[in-house]
């Protein structure tokens, strides 16, 4: 029996025959509305439910279109004229055929090297002497301002010094050798150059000179003579196929000592001025025959 579902299994006339009340069921007994909602509630229930899995089975078809679609347009058989179409495979080059031009390799010269046109005589070919190597009429090193004074330039090496280094030249072959003096106050200094033929010659008289012997002053031009009878300091180096030396002392007579500051100085700018025209001689040249090239 079911019990709170409605009305009343018994018929309004309060028979107990229970076919009376079957009877009475099909003629005029009031709808069973609860039961009526119910079913009713089933039916959406189920029609939500097929709404629902038809639309699960619709997604699902929709996806597998699109999947089907895109292995379509990846195996070549889209619209023609579509967004992804593509020429057929024989019209795309292949792999190995080449679109861009092709060029022999090349490769820039090597910089020329300024030494190698100072280190020998059969490439240092430009013109030399004193007022070349050596131009103007003065130099100038950080503030120190020299007066430019004699020049000199002879093939005799041997008769430009004195001591052991005449001998040290000729045996290494110096075929020319040059001085100038400059001179500041009562500080002169003169400035020696010999020329070798080869870079090796040059390391050579730098390496045995004996510190004892040196080159010659040259006085002259304004310059009294210095540096014959009293103590002066010598330096010696090389660069390339050139051997430069300076002869630092007083004109008055004094003897240079450690003391004097500002000889050394003097002998320090020459020489260092000197190592600078001898390489910027080697770069002139290099940079002429990259001209040329």
């Amino acid at each position: 029996m079911s019990f709170g579902q409605g009305g009343s299994q018994w018929s309004p006339g309060g028979s107990h025959n229970p076919w009376d009340n079957q009877w009475n069921s099909t003629s005029n007994q009031t709808p069973d509305w609860a039961s009526l909602a119910e079913q009713s509630e089933i039916r959406n229930r189920r029609r939500r439910l097929l709404m629902i899995v038809g639309g699960a089975l619709a997604t699902v078809g929709i996806g597998v279109a699109v999947a089907v679609a895109v292995v379509n347009a990846d195996s070549g058989t889209t619209t023609a004229n579509g967004p992804n179409d593509l020429p057929a495979t024989a019209d795309i080059p292949s792999a190995s055929a080449k679109t861009d031009p092709s060029f022999a390799p090349t490769s820039a010269p090597p910089p020329l090297d300024p030494k190698d046109f100072i280190s020998s005589s059969g490439k240092d070919k430009a013109p030399i002497s004193p007022d070349i190597l050596f131009p103007g009429s003065q130099l100038t090193e950080k503030d120190n301002v020299y007066l430019k004074g004699p020049t000199a330039s002879t093939t005799d090496c041997a008769s430009a010094v004195q001591g052991t280094l005449d001998k040290l030249l000729t045996s290494n072959g110096c075929t020319r050798f040059m001085r100038v003096t400059y001179y500041k106050d009562k500080i002169a200094v003169t400035v020696g150059v010999a020329l070798f033929d080869t870079e090796a010659k040059a390391t050579k008289v730098k390496t045995d000179w004996d510190k004892k012997s040196t080159i010659v002053s040259l006085s002259g031009d304004g310059v009294p003579t210095f540096c014959r009878t009293t103590f002066c300091r010598t330096t010696a180096n090389s660069y390339g196929r050139y051997a430069y030396f300076t002869l630092t002392g007083f004109t008055n007579g004094k003897d240079m000592t450690e003391k004097d500051k500002a000889a050394f100085a003097a002998g320090d700018d020459l020489s260092k001025s000197t190592f600078d025209q001898i390489r910027r001689r080697g770069e002139t040249q290099a940079a002429a025959a990259a001209n040329e090239q």
